[in-house]
């Protein structure tokens, strides 16, 4: 039986990874920040229906010494490293922070598995956002980084670190560049997870507008449950190579709430109203990727539209607001 850890796995990518390595027989080992032992309900929710079998170890990517001992412990076949400060904006607000956690608990991880499990096959989670302002549209593997964000900065730094141990150390290493993709379980801090939480609580009287920033960033928005699946298909195959994640496809922000409201009979622009206060400092225009080379060498490609996407987030809001509405 394979042994397979995750870093982040109580977040969206991680929980639907566990489940899928699950179904793949594997034995899957989870890391998870101290503190969430502290309040398991909230923090490991995502995880309910499988928390019976799992393990979950706790560990600081910012303390070299705890991941070092969970490495040992777990010595995996294959390691997922999805945990870091994936919001964009707050990577404005704690630059540091996010540097910390993304750029050093990459190095930390990496320099563990070298030294204690140097056979070890390594995913590590990049990002659409390590393009930023790119001068070419749509993105492939070889398109020039250019991250509009200390986000984009950290990640850019992981992607070369992971690249860099590759090369130096023969180490079997993959880095995902997944574009934009939703569920209903992504964090209520991001934008499309906001825009199907408000139309649901509008649907149910609980508020009265959706307040959203930039309307025209257009985003390629896939579904996390297509995209785990590229990230165990890259630790498949023959040699460790970079892919792009993508569906191929741009929507704007705007385009999202229409489709969001639209699933309930509204009128999307009677309920969004713009604050500059959302607006980034340093905003990314188009984002838009090509998985050519995803399709060819590993087989894969995105399975739910953007329809689908977003009215299966809407329903699952909608479940929710509908207890919160007859309590």
């Amino acid at each position: 039986m394979k042994k397979a850890l995750i870093t982040g796995i109580t977040g969206q990518d991680g929980s639907y990874l566990a489940e899928y390595l699950l179904s793949k027989n594997y034995k899957v080992f989870g890391m998870i920040r101290r503190v969430a032992t502290e309040n398991p309900f909230h923090r490991t929710s995502r995880l309910n229906g499988i928390i019976d079998r799992i393990e979950l170890y706790p560990a600081s990517l910012e303390n070299y010494g705890s991941i070092f001992k969970l490495v040992d412990q777990v010595r995996p076949d294959e390691c997922y490293h999805l945990a870091a400060q994936s919001f964009v904006a707050e990577s404005f607000e704690d630059p540091f922070s996010t540097m910390d956690i993304n750029v050093n608990g990459t190095l930390h991880l990496l320099s563990a598995l070298r030294q204690l499990s140097p056979k070890s096959r390594f995913y590590f989670a990049g990002t659409s956002e390590m393009f930023g302002q790119a001068k070419e549209s749509p993105q492939t593997e070889e398109t020039p980084f250019h991250p509009r964000s200390p986000y984009g900065v950290s990640k850019v730094a992981g992607f070369d670190l992971t690249r860099n141990y590759r090369e130096a150390y023969g180490m079997f290493n993959c880095s995902g560049i997944l574009f934009n993709h939703e569920s209903p379980r992504r964090g209520q801090e991001f934008v499309t997870r906001k825009i199907t939480a408000g139309v649901a609580r509008i649907k149910y009287g609980l508020q009265d507008k959706v307040r959203l920033g930039n309307l025209g960033a257009q985003r390629d928005w896939g579904f996390a449950g297509d995209y785990i699946k590229a990230m165990w298909q890259m630790l498949q195959n023959d040699t460790p190579e970079d892919f792009v994640i993508a569906t191929g496809a741009t929507h704007t922000v705007a385009d999202f709430a229409q489709v969001a409201f639209d699933s309930i009979g509204y009128d999307w622009e009677d309920y969004v109203e713009i604050e500059k206060q959302f607006y980034r400092p340093a905003d990314v225009g188009l984002l838009l990727g090509d998985y050519t080379k995803a399709q060819k060498k590993l087989g894969w490609e995105p399975e739910t539209t953007f329809e689908e996407l977003v009215t299966m987030m809407v329903e699952e809001d909608l479940k929710q607001a509908a207890k919160e509405a007859s309590q």
